[in-house]
C-alpha cells in the first residue's frame, strides 16, 4: 500500500462522502446546480446521495480488503461519468460541472491507485 494510494484514497473518501452526505440531506448551496442539470429533488436521497455515500464507504472498506476499494472505484467512476453526461445534455457547464470533472479526477485516480502495479 504506497502513500499516495492511501493519502488518494483518503481523500476521495472525504469528498465523496461529504458530497453524499449533502445530496442526502438536500444541503440548500447544491440545489441550484442540480435543477440547471435537470435532476429532480426526489432523486438527491436515492440514487445519487445513496450511491455516493456507499462509494465512500467502499473506498474505506478498499483499504483493507483491496477488492472492494477497487469496485466501489469502479462505480464512483461510472456514477461521475454519468453526472458530466447529464450536465452536458442538460447545456449546464456551471460550478456543479467543473465539481463533478474534479470528482471524476480523483476517483480514476484513487481507482488506478489501487490496481495492482498502481
Amino acid at each position: 500500500m504506497t502513500t499516495a494510494y492511501v493519502a488518494v484514497t483518503l481523500t476521495a473518501i472525504a469528498a465523496n462522502g461529504f458530497s453524499g452526505i449533502a445530496a442526502l440531506l438536500h444541503f440548500q448551496p447544491i440545489m441550484p446546480g442540480m435543477a440547471k442539470a435537470g435532476v429532480p429533488v426526489s432523486w438527491l436521497t436515492f440514487p445519487i446521495g445513496t450511491l455516493k455515500t456507499l462509494g465512500a464507504l467502499g473506498l474505506a472498506a478498499g483499504l483493507l480488503v483491496r477488492p472492494l476499494g477497487i469496485s466501489a472505484a469502479i462505480g464512483l467512476v461510472l456514477f461521475f461519468v454519468c453526472a458530466l453526461y447529464t450536465h452536458i445534455r442538460a447545456g449546464d457547464y456551471s460550478a456543479q460541472f467543473a465539481l463533478a470533472i474534479g470528482f471524476l479526477g480523483l476517483n480514476v485516480a484513487a481507482l488506478a491507485l489501487s490496481l495492482p502495479g498502481g
